[in-house]
């Protein structure tokens, strides 16, 4: 990564956060007998997530969300769907688990998380984490075979 200033680092964060945010990739919904859906709800701010994905035998086919949140969550869901095609379940349980470590104050591992590194600024926030895990711990959910449609709290 090219040297910049923080002041640099945080505007392009801010960039690629507003972006996945006003610009959602993967968004919509897997139908059919080999999709895995789960629900969650972040009862202290009322943020919903909707992670459906397809397995192929192992790696991920396909994953994609539907929400209504903040843009920390929204952008989250985005970036966490396009960080997730054709990872093995292994690839994504170690990612979800880098993001959340990330996230609880440890190192930003860019080679392993990419364009999730900008929403390393949320550690500063305890409130707003939650917000940013939202998808991932429904992902989780999903990927232990949660029951299609199943509702929780994150």
């Amino acid at each position: 990564m090219p040297d910049v200033g923080d002041d640099a680092l945080e505007d392009l964060y801010r960039e690629v956060i507003l972006d996945h945010y006003k610009n959602p990739r993967h968004a919509g919904r897997i139908t059919g007998e080999d999709a895995v859906e789960v629900e969650l709800q972040n009862p202290t701010c009322g943020d919903e997530i909707r992670i459906s994905l397809r397995l192929d035998g192992g790696p991920i086919a396909d994953v994609r969300f539907e929400g209504r949140g903040c843009s920390i969550s929204m952008a989250s869901a985005s970036m966490m769907t396009e960080a997730l095609r054709g990872k093995t379940l292994d690839q994504a349980v170690g990612m979800s688990a880098a993001f959340k470590g990330m996230l609880a104050g440890g190192p930003a591992a860019e080679e392993s998380l990419g364009d999730l590194v900008a929403l390393s600024g949320v550690a500063q926030f305890p409130v707003r984490v939650k917000c940013a895990t939202l998808a991932w711990n429904a992902m989780i959910r999903a990927l232990g075979g949660s029951t299609a449609g199943g509702r929780g709290d994150a």
